[in-house]
């Protein structure tokens, strides 16, 4: 299995993680790619032929495609799915 994505500070991106993109923190990870791993309205199958990253759907941006979240500083982690 690929090593799971990062965010610039290092930590793990999971499924239902809830993000911050500058002033947005509406964000919300639909599909980790690397792992196959997608929600309901997003299944694995739908985005694997971008093969690496995740999607992330923000109110304001809508949905983005992250190939490496580790490269972008303005993305951070504000609370795990529970």
């Amino acid at each position: 299995m690929a090593d799971r994505p990062r965010y610039f500070d290092g930590e793990e991106v999971h499924l239902g993680d809830k993000v911050r993109l500058a002033d947005d923190d509406s964000g919300l990870v639909v599909a980790v790619i690397t792992t196959s791993e997608g929600d309901e309205n997003n299944p694995a199958e739908q985005w694997g032929y971008l093969e690496t990253g995740a999607m992330i759907e923000f109110k304001k941006y809508g949905l983005h495609h992250y190939p490496d979240p580790s490269e972008e500083p303005d993305l951070s982690l504000i609370a795990r799915k529970v």
